[in-house]
């Protein structure tokens, strides 16, 4: 089987520079805006023990199973397939990641849009507090104030649109500068910043008073809420808040050095997502709880109820400042990895060079962002089945993914071959990997499992 010779091909020149990209790519809004609400809605430390156990048992075996894809073949996700099993359809696989990243981005880097136009306006309330007179608010004013901003933020027809389109710049700049220096050079910039960031504003939450019914919500074990379906939910969250399934970690795979232990940096970055995942609770509900709020999930939790309870803390927007450039820092690191996906492609299997494929292939998702920003402006009549256009692409991953992550563990599991796993896995031979039957074990049988029962909860053929 043909390779490329490294020398020929962008790399990660270090292991902190493959989990601070990976880690990146994982790490996103819903680490910020789901995750933390999810656990306390089931149960607190009961359901976060569920969750670690499927990270465990299957995301990091089917992260795993993309690494060893992509460094074994040197290529992108559809060429790593074409590669490692020629004159098959698996490339058809590959195919559906990039058709996915496609997708994804041209909503994500809508929403990250937001979050940059928030940060602003927190910097405007910051330079300017006499004039929106927000301490002589009361909560039910503030609560109006900030939901009648967001509703016309989403109706307008400018601001969505030039903060969506900076947003994908900024993401087309870094990865025009290519893996080593562009990529890799920003994770490990942005990522500890994104982490400071986080630690104080945690410091900040628990510290207010009333803040330990936050911490309760979170982490107060309630066994009562372990249902069949909470087991669901902890198994789809392990699986999307990973990264998997979408060829992000092949790609990023195929950039890792033979010398790097796959199995080592598989677990480092499940561990990164999950312990940001958790402080982000602790930076969040802690706040919530303080101020007699409800707690909320999602863009109501992030631009409405929380820009409210930073409006009554002092310095609240300050603190505002903060959290929105805490979440631009994560929505970026994920932009990033998602275009790289298709910019490998493009670079590989169309045969342009990475300045020609980056500025075509953020183009053309760009173009395709630019409907996704008007779902609720000029374009708000375009439905199907009642979900606007913002609302079809935000539900596509719930698809894509699931059927991406259960073909590559298909793949590896039972066609790939154990000695080529295993030579992956084992750097060529030259460490031990006694965990490898308990591997192959999972990503032959459990991992299918558990990846097609989260595809038959999404699309309705299952509940508990």
């Amino acid at each position: 089987m043909a390779s490329i010779p490294s020398s020929e091909r962008d790399s990660f020149s270090s292991k902190f520079g493959v989990i601070a990209a990976a880690a990146g790519s994982a790490i996103g809004l819903g680490n910020i805006w789901r995750f933390p609400y999810v656990t306390g809605e089931n149960g607190g430390a009961a359901f976060l023990l569920i969750y670690l156990a499927f990270v465990t048992l299957v995301g990091i075996p089917v992260m795993m199973s993309e690494f060893v894809i992509g460094r074994s073949a040197q290529k992108n996700a559809v060429g790593s397939f074409k590669r490692l099993a020629p004159r098959k359809p698996w490339f058809l696989v590959g195919m559906m990641g990039v058709a996915g990243a496609f997708v994804i981005l041209a909503f994500y880097a809508v929403v990250a849009g937001w979050t940059l136009s928030y940060l602003f306006d927190s910097a405007r309330y910051l330079v300017q507090p006499d004039k929106y007179g927000f301490g002589e608010m009361s909560t039910e004013q503030l609560r109006h104030f900030f939901q009648e901003g967001y509703d016309s933020f989403l109706a307008g027809t400018w601001k969505p649109v030039v903060t969506f389109l900076a947003m994908m710049g900024l993401t087309v700049i870094i990865v025009l500068s290519g893996v080593r220096d562009g990529i890799e050079k920003y994770a490990k910039i942005l990522m500890p910043i994104l982490l400071a960031i986080l630690l104080v504003l945690v410091a900040r939450g628990v510290t207010l008073e009333g803040a330990r019914e936050g911490v309760r919500f979170l982490f107060k074990p309630d066994f009562s809420q372990i249902t069949g379906n909470t087991v669901l939910v902890a198994l789809g969250q392990a699986f999307f808040s990973l990264s998997v399934g979408m060829g992000t970690l092949i790609t990023y795979g195929s950039y890792i050095q033979k010398r790097d232990n796959l199995a080592n940096t598989a677990v480092s970055v499940a561990f990164a997502d999950t312990f940001i995942a958790v402080i982000a609770g602790l930076a969040i509900f802690p706040a919530v709880f303080a101020f007699g709020i409800s707690p909320d999930s999602g863009q109501g939790l992030v631009y409405i109820t929380l820009p409210v309870i930073f409006q009554k803390m002092a310095f609240g927007s300050f603190w505002a400042l903060l959290f929105f450039l805490l979440l631009c820092l994560a929505a970026l690191t994920s932009t990033i990895s998602v275009l790289e996906v298709v910019v490998a492609y493009f670079s590989e299997e169309l045969g342009m060079n990475r300045k020609r494929a980056t500025l075509i292939a953020g183009s053309s998702i760009g173009i395709l962002g630019l409907m996704v920003t008007m779902s609720w402006g000029p374009l708000a009549n375009v439905t199907f089945r009642d979900l606007n256009i913002f609302e079809l692409f935000d539900a596509s991953p719930a698809y894509f993914l699931p059927l991406g992550g259960f073909f590559i563990v298909i793949f590896v599991g039972w066609f790939y071959g154990r000695n080529n796993s295993k030579k992956e896995l084992s750097s060529e031979g030259k460490r031990s990997i006694r965990y490898y039957p308990i591997f192959i074990f999972l990503v032959r049988y459990l991992a299918p499992i558990a990846i097609a029962l989260v595809f038959l909860n999404v699309v309705g053929l299952i509940r508990f």
